[in-house]
């Protein structure tokens, strides 16, 4: 005879599945957010200046 199904077990399987996944997410939107910070630190505060004068 099968096992009686445990589905309290199975429930907090899948949430424990899901909350993880939640937490990778959640990290990789971290990572994107502190290299985005660090790109705008290592870029110039003053916008680039032109190389020729514009025409007048």
């Amino acid at each position: 005879m099968a096992f009686k199904p445990n589905y309290n077990l199975q429930r907090a399987e899948r949430n424990r599945q899901q909350q993880a996944k939640r937490e990778a997410k959640q990290r990789e939107r971290e990572a994107a957010v502190a290299r985005r910070k660090a790109e705008q630190q290592d870029a110039p505060a003053e916008p680039p200046q032109p190389d020729e004068p514009a025409a007048s």
